[in-house]
């Protein structure tokens, strides 16, 4: 098996936006990481436009795909700047801090600080998230499942208890916010799923 470390960076260049910057590194990836071969071989059969518009279409398009792990456990509500914070505290607590454009929990970046850290804290903290977009992909047939299947794999824990968590959670949905919204003479709350 391959390092983790060199699987989780692996894992966080291709799960990036296939620009031409990355479609040049993923032959050192392939050089490094039989574990993504799967996925490298279908990306290998892309046009560079095929590759931008599949990327596209499966995760700028679909919150079920997301790849903000806060999402999955917060959704759109005012608890995931809390959550963001605690992303950000937790680089900051290995000297670390997040630069670009990307929030702290882009599952890229969160792969690249496991990477360099070896802190597998906020994956493991997030792997209910982590199998619903595995799960989510899977089921809409896309390649980039193949990755997850491989981040996940390293993760302790067995996979059929996270599923069975992953699932039940998908049914229910990330937390919606109703503050501000009026519904009769009550006041807006928080919950999970909707109203």
């Amino acid at each position: 098996m391959t390092d983790l470390a060199v699987l989780y960076q692996g894992a966080a260049h291709c799960l990036c936006y296939p620009d031409s910057e990355v479609r040049e590194r993923l032959p050192l990836v392939r050089a490094a990481v039989p574990e993504l071969h799967p996925f490298l071989d279908e990306f290998a059969g892309w046009s560079p436009t095929a590759a931008m518009e599949h990327y596209v279409r499966v995760f700028d398009f679909k919150n079920r795909h997301s790849l903000y792990l806060s999402w999955w456990l917060d959704g759109d509500t005012r608890r995931r700047g809390a959550s963001l914070v605690a992303f950000k505290e937790t680089y900051r607590a290995h000297g670390l801090s997040v630069t670009g454009e990307e929030l702290p929990d882009y599952l890229p970046a969160v792969l690249e600080f496991t990477a360099r850290t070896g802190d597998r804290t906020l994956l493991t903290s997030h792997r209910a998230g982590l199998e619903l977009v595995r799960l989510a992909l899977t089921d809409d047939g896309t390649p980039y499942a193949l990755i997850l299947d491989a981040i996940c794999a390293t993760l302790p824990g067995p996979s059929p208890k996270d599923r069975v968590e992953a699932r039940a959670l998908a049914r229910s949905g990330p937390p919606t916010e109703t503050v501000g919204i009026e519904f009769g003479a009550g006041y807006g709350t928080e919950s999970r799923g909707g109203v």
